[in-house]
C-alpha cells in the first residue's frame, strides 16, 4: 500500500452505529497512519449529528494531522449535514466576544426593576406573615407547636455555650481595658458600672442577635431554600397548607422567645467575665463588685436591652425566612441564601441598633 486509504462507510450513522465505527476506524487508522484518507459516503443510508461527528474525529485524529482528508459520493442530505454542522464548521474559530456598550439608562432601568419587584416580594411577604399572625392569634391551635419547640432548641439551647463563652471573653476585655483608664483616677469600682450598663442596655442584645445571626438565621435561609429548590413549599401549596403559617411562624415566635433570653444569659456571662478581672486584677471584693452592679442597673436599662433584642428576633427570623423563599436555581441558590441572610441581617441590626440609639437620645 502507498499510504492512500478510501474508507467506505455503509448503512446508518447515528447514536446507535457512531461509537462503534469510530473505535474501529480509529484503531486501524493510528496503526497504518496514512498519507491521504477518502471517505465514501457512496453506502450511507441516513446521516445525523453523530456522523458528522465521526468524519469530524477521523479528520482531527493525530494519525492524519499531515494526511489529506476528503469526502465524496454524499448524498443530498447528507451533503446538507455536513455543510451545516460538518468540519469545516465545527473547527472554526468563534468570533471574539465583542465589546458590550454599557448603556447607563438601561443598566439604572433594570436596577430599578429589579428594586420594585424584590421591594413588591418584600411586602407581599410581610402580609403573608401578618396574616398568618392574626390567624396564629385567632386560633392558636393553628400553630405547629412541635415545630416552634423543636425550632427553640436549635435556635435558644444550643446557642448558650457559644454565647456565653463569647460574652464571658467580652466582659472579661471590657473590664481590662476600662480599668486601664479607671485605676488612674483610683476609680476602679467603676469597672462593674461599665460592664453592665454596657452589656445589658447595648453589647449584650447586639452581640447575642449577630451570633444568632450566624447560627440560626443562615440555617432558616438554607432549610428553606432547600425546600424551596426541591419544589416541598410548591407540594405545600397544592395540598392547600400555607407555608408561611407552617415555615416562617413557628421560626419567628421561636426566635422572639429565645433570643431575648438569650440576651439575658449573655449579659450575665459579660457581667461575670468583668467580675473575674475585678477580683484578680483590680482588688476587688466578689461582694462590692455585685453591689455596684446592682447600684447601677436600672429596669428600665434591662427593658431597653430586651425590647432591642425582641426586635432583632424578629428581623433574624424574618430576613432568614425571606431569604430562603427568595431563592432560585440549583444548589448554589442554598450557599447564596445564606449568605445574603447572614449580610443582610447584620446589616439591619446595626441599623436598628442606631435607631435605638437616637430613640434613647430623646427618651
Amino acid at each position: 500500500m502507498d499510504g492512500r486509504w478510501t474508507l467506505r462507510l455503509f448503512g446508518r450513522l447515528d447514536i446507535d452505529t457512531t461509537p462503534e465505527t469510530l473505535h474501529s476506524v480509529t484503531a486501524d487508522i493510528l496503526k497504518s497512519k496514512p498519507v491521504s484518507l477518502q471517505v465514501d459516503l457512496s453506502g450511507v443510508t441516513y446521516m445525523d449529528d453523530y456522523g458528522t461527528l465521526l468524519i469530524n474525529e477521523l479528520r482531527h485524529s493525530p494519525a492524519l494531522r499531515d494526511a489529506r482528508f476528503e469526502i465524496e459520493n454524499a448524498s443530498a442530505d447528507a451533503a446538507e449535514t455536513l455543510k451545516r454542522l460538518g468540519p469545516e464548521h465545527a473547527t472554526r474559530p468563534l468570533p471574539a466576544p465583542g465589546r458590550k456598550s454599557m448603556n447607563i439608562v438601561a443598566e439604572l432601568g433594570d436596577a430599578t426593576i429589579g428594586a420594585m419587584i424584590g421591594l413588591k416580594f418584600f411586602v407581599a411577604f410581610i402580609g403573608s406573615v401578618f396574616l398568618s399572625t392574626l390567624s396564629v392569634i385567632k386560633k392558636p391551635n393553628t400553630l405547629r407547636f412541635d415545630d416552634t419547640i423543636g425550632h427553640m432548641k436549635t435556635t435558644g439551647v444550643d446557642a448558650v455555650p457559644v454565647v456565653a463563652l463569647i460574652s464571658f471573653l467580652l466582659g472579661m476585655i471590657m473590664a481590662f481595658m476600662s480599668s486601664l483608664q479607671l485605676t488612674q483616677f483610683g476609680a476602679n469600682i467603676y469597672v462593674a458600672s461599665l460592664v453592665a450598663v454596657a452589656m445589658v442596655s447595648e453589647l449584650g442584645p447586639i452581640m447575642t442577635a449577630i451570633v444568632v445571626a450566624g447560627r440560626s438565621g443562615s440555617a432558616y435561609a438554607a432549610e428553606i431554600s432547600t425546600m424551596k429548590i426541591s419544589e416541598e413549599i410548591d407540594a405545600l401549596s397544592v395540598m392547600r397548607f400555607d407555608p408561611v403559617l407552617f415555615l416562617v411562624i413557628p421560626r419567628i415566635i421561636a426566635a422572639m422567645v429565645v433570643i431575648p433570653l438569650l440576651t439575658i444569659f449573655s449579659s450575665f456571662f459579660a457581667i461575670a467575665g468583668g467580675m473575674f478581672i475585678g477580683v484578680t486584677m483590680l482588688d476587688l471584693t466578689t461582694s462590692s463588685y455585685f453591689q455596684q452592679t446592682i447600684n447601677t442597673l436600672k429596669l428600665f436599662e434591662v427593658f431597653w436591652g430586651l425590647s432591642k433584642s425582641l426586635v432583632f428576633a424578629v428581623i433574624i427570623a424574618s430576613v432568614g425566612c425571606l431569604r430562603g423563599v427568595q431563592a432560585k436555581g440549583g444548589p448554589a441558590a442554598v450557599g447564596n441564601a445564606a449568605t445574603s441572610a447572614v449580610v443582610t441581617c447584620i446589616f439591619l441590626i446595626i441599623l436598628f441598633d442606631s435607631l435605638f440609639a437616637v430613640m434613647r437620645s430623646y427618651w
